[in-house]
C-alpha cells in the first residue's frame, strides 16, 4: 500500500479517535437544574486537534498521489469514503451541542448516500468515478464549518479551566456566525451532488432499465 493510501486509511483511524473524544466530552446538564458533569474537560480540544490532523491527511493523500503519480483505484474509492465518513461523524457529533440543526445533518448526509450509491453503481459497470472539484470545494467548506465550532467549543473549555477571563466574544461568533457557514454549506453539499448526478445521468438511467 502506497503513502497516499496509507493517509486515506489513517484518517478513518482519526476519525474514531476524533468521535471517541467527542463523546468523552464535558457535558453540560442545564435541562436538569443539575451541574455540569464531566467526561473529559479536554474532550472537545482533543477533538479539535483530531479533526485538524484528519483534514491535514485529506489534502496530503490527493496531492502525494497526484504529484507522485501514485493515483490508484483503491484510492479514488476510499479517499472520497473516507471524507464522508469523516465528515458525517462530525456533523453528527455537533448536534448535540446545538452547532448544527440535525434536519441539515439529515440533508447532508443523504447526499453523501446518494453519491455513494452512484459510485457503487458505477463500480458494478467496471467505471470509477473519482471526486470533481465542486466535490473538493464542498468538502472544504465542510471542513471549515466544523473547525469553526469546534473552535468555539475548545475555547470554552480553556475558559472553564482558567486559562483566560475575556468574557465570551464566542457565544457571538456561535450564534451569528455559525448559521451563516451552515448555510454555505448546505448550498454547496445541495448544489455539488444535483451536479454529480447530472454529470452521471446515463449511469443512472442504464441502472434503472
Amino acid at each position: 500500500m502506497n503513502l497516499p493510501n496509507r493517509l486515506t486509511v489513517g484518517r478513518f483511524f482519526l476519525t474514531a479517535f476524533f468521535v471517541a473524544s467527542m463523546t468523552a466530552a464535558w457535558r453540560r446538564t442545564e435541562t436538569s437544574g443539575l451541574p455540569p458533569t464531566m467526561s473529559w474537560a479536554w474532550g472537545y480540544s482533543a477533538g479539535l486537534v483530531f479533526f485538524i490532523a484528519a483534514s491535514i491527511t485529506d489534502y496530503l493523500d490527493g496531492a502525494i498521489a497526484r504529484r507522485r503519480n501514485l493515483v490508484t483505484d483503491f484510492g479514488k474509492l476510499m479517499d472520497p469514503l473516507a471524507d464522508k465518513i469523516m465528515m458525517a461523524a462530525a456533523f453528527v457529533c455537533l448536534i448535540p451541542e446545538h452547532a448544527i440543526p440535525s434536519w441539515a445533518v439529515i440533508v447532508i448526509i443523504s447526499r453523501e448516500f446518494l453519491i455513494t450509491g452512484l459510485r457503487l453503481l458505477a463500480a458494478g459497470k467496471g467505471v470509477v468515478l473519482p471526486a470533481d472539484k465542486i466535490g473538493k470545494h464542498k468538502t472544504a467548506w465542510q471542513i471549515i464549518c466544523v473547525l469553526y465550532f469546534l473552535t468555539l467549543l475548545s475555547l470554552a473549555e480553556m475558559q472553564r479551566a482558567g486559562w483566560f477571563f475575556i468574557g465570551t466574544p464566542w457565544a457571538d461568533a456561535w450564534q451569528f456566525g455559525g448559521p451563516v457557514l451552515i448555510a454555505v454549506v448546505l448550498v454547496l453539499t445541495l448544489w455539488s451532488g444535483i451536479c454529480y448526478v447530472q454529470r452521471n445521468w446515463t449511469l443512472v438511467t442504464s441502472g434503472a432499465m
